[in-house]
């Protein structure tokens, strides 16, 4: 049974890493197998789900690295798996002519066998190693088009933003270790000894906002959409941006142990989806628009975690990912055919491809949260759950609702206008547009968009029953009969004030244009508290490593340099010369000594003669 789990992580795993070694050479194999990797992980994933195996292997003394599928993993995988697939299966039409896709399929592979592992990690260890193979991977792929400086630059923000979030999970593990849980599983971590279960907690909380993209974090998501667009339908539906929520769901009883956690993670996400709503309204960039909406969405997410609601995030999860993903594929192929993902110049896309068009309909009233579609089910358990918290939460909540069906109005007014007169003078701002939709891209459209349709059964009395009892929390509160048709209410009214909004438009001034379409100048925030602040701390350690520890070695070489001179002069002057003139003594005394040596015994035996003489005379002086 464990070779199953290992098979489920370890084939996208080894797939992607086959795919993006070899390169090139596999450049024209590389769609079909990497969609039919993905399809077979699917089918793996789906096996996983109903017979829920577990492995584990040594990896340091007293931990394991351990891989498990209960119940909120086995709808993880299986979503996983399927969003990775309908994506693959789209990008191959769209990279089709790509000279390196043979390596962006691999590191979507990676992507996707790192966000397996995510999941179905039981040890802190291994999550780790799974959540930074994640980070890197999606900074390669946000940096897929790596020769243009805008594209790696966005790479480079996004990576270092959630980077700098992802230290949380580093200061969770010493953190749990020094509180006493040396096998670091994740199931233990509730049980650490305090003050160190609070920075477990709070380490949790920060790792998983950063990936997430919720407040103060959210502005990455927006640098991230420099990416491909099948790159934006898998991170930012299914995968890397849910993870966060993922993990504050999961480890929903570390949030329940503390008296902060839960309301700060849950205020957190209701403030997001409210804030980020807005900003997604701001947009005229329709990816722009998707992006700032995702953020507003795992909101919803944050907020289900934060209120104990974790079969509700988790249908929020699903929902969400078959609708985002779907709407990014409409993205990407209106980009592709278009060469335009502006607004304004998408006005008729719908018209002019309209298989496109009818799956973004579809897709953006289910984002809207209109009944009978899946958002609208899911939100009401999401509202349910923050109503059992706090009334305040509730109506924050209410209001990030209505705020998404305005967005998602808005983009459906765009693209359902009929066709201008010169439709072609607005394209082509972005790329040379084909003008077609690739043959790869109705199947997995339809498919996703008819996932986001109907998994609002998850929602219902029986279904919603099954899924809390799959997910451990029985005891979940469900809406009462009249919140769906308030929120219902409200998601038709917004809808219809955003429809004649559009048609009618109002001014609204530069100043708020300006903050919500540059999204809160959050960026800019980060770069005035955190960035400027950090490179003048390296500035001013720069300045005194030069002048001070720089400068003190400097110095102490100098001191060297003097002292050997001097010491060089004592011995020129001092030692050499003393050794000069006993050299100078001893060859005097050599030419003396050779002197009396003539070679004439008459001279030797006078000189012995002499000798014995002075002998005599000293003898006779001593005594």
């Amino acid at each position: 049974m464990s070779a199953l789990i290992w098979l489920l992580t370890g084939l996208p795993l080894g797939a992607g890493a086959v795919l993006g070694v070899t390169g090139t050479r596999c450049n024209r194999p590389a769609p079909v197998l990497g969609t039919a990797v993905a399809l077979v992980t699917l089918g793996v994933a789906c096996a996983a789900a109903v017979a829920r195996p577990a492995a584990s292997a040594p990896l340091f003394a007293g931990m394991r690295a351990g891989l498990a599928v209960d119940g909120l993993t086995a709808v993880m995988v299986v979503t996983v798996a399927a969003v990775t697939t309908a994506v693959l299966a789209f990008a191959a039409g769209e990279f089709a002519r790509d000279e390196n896709r043979g390596r962006f399929f691999g590191l979507m592979l990676l992507f996707a066998g790192s966000m397996l592992v995510t999941v179905t990690a039981t040890t802190l260890p291994l999550l780790l190693m799974a959540w930074e193979a994640m980070g890197a991977t999606s900074w390669a792929l946000i940096g897929y088009w790596w020769r243009q400086p805008e594209r790696a630059y966005a790479a480079d923000v996004a990576f270092l933003t959630t980077r700098t979030a992802d230290l949380g999970l580093y200061l969770a593990a010493g953190a749990a270790l020094a509180g006493g849980v040396g096998s670091l599983r994740l199931d233990l971590l509730p049980q650490a000894a305090s003050p160190w279960l609070h920075l477990i907690t709070a380490g949790v909380v920060v790792a998983a906002l950063g990936k997430s993209a919720q407040l103060p974090f959210s502005f990455w998501l927006s640098r991230a959409m420099r990416g491909p667009s099948p790159v934006s339908a898998l991170l930012h539906s299914a995968t890397m941006v849910a993870a966060g929520a993922y993990l504050l769901l999961r480890l929903h009883p570390l949030l329940a142990v503390t008296s902060w956690a839960g309301p700060l993670v849950a205020w957190t996400g209701a403030l997001t989806a409210l804030a980020l709503g807005l900003v997604a309204v701001a947009q005229r960039d329709l990816k722009q628009l998707l992006a700032a909406s995702t953020a507003a969405q795992i909101g919803f997410m944050v907020l289900a975690a934060g209120s104990g609601g974790v079969a509700a995030g988790t249908t929020q999860l699903v929902a969400h990912a078959a609708t985002k993903s779907g709407l990014f594929v409409a993205a990407g192929a209106w980009l592709t055919a278009l060469g335009t993902k502006q607004l304004p110049a998408l006005r008729g896309a719908a018209r002019r491809h309209r298989l496109v068009g009818a799956a973004f309909t579809v897709c953006a009233l289910t984002l809207a949260g209109l009944p009978p579609l899946s958002l609208w089910a899911a939100k009401d358990e999401v509202l349910a759950a923050a109503r059992g918290e706090s009334t305040a939460l509730y109506a924050v909540g209410l209001a990030a609702a209505a705020v998404a069906a305005v967005y998602s109005i808005k983009a459906l007014w765009y693209v359902t206008r009929p066709l201008p007169d010169y439709p072609d003078s607005g394209y082509d701002t972005e790329r040379h547009g084909t003008r077609n939709i690739a043959r790869t891209t109705p199947a997995p459209l339809l498919t996703l968009t008819f996932a986001a349709a109907v998994l609002g059964v998850l929602a219902l009395p029986g279904p919603a029953s099954w899924l809390k009892r799959l997910v451990g929390s029985p005891g979940e509160p469900s809406p009462q009969p009249w919140e769906p048709g308030l929120s219902a209410g409200v998601a038709l009214a917004a809808a219809a004030l955003a429809w004649w909004g559009a048609t009618h438009p109002a001014p609204v001034p530069r100043s708020v244009v300006r903050w919500t379409q540059g999204w809160l100048y959050l960026e800019r925030a980060a770069q005035a508290v955190v960035v400027r602040p950090v490179m003048g701390l390296a500035r001013a350690l720069a300045v005194f490593d030069d002048r001070v520890v720089d400068g003190a070695v400097r110095q102490a070489a100098r001191g060297g340099l003097a002292a050997a001179r001097l010491a060089g002069r004592v011995d020129d002057g001092g030692i050499d010369a003393a050794v000069s003139a006993v050299a100078a003594g001893a060859r005097g005394l050599g030419r003396w000594a050779r002197r009396p040596q003539t070679g004439l015994l008459h001279q030797y035996y006078a000189q012995a003669a002499v000798g014995f003489a002075v002998l005599v005379l000293i003898i006779l002086l001593v005594r």
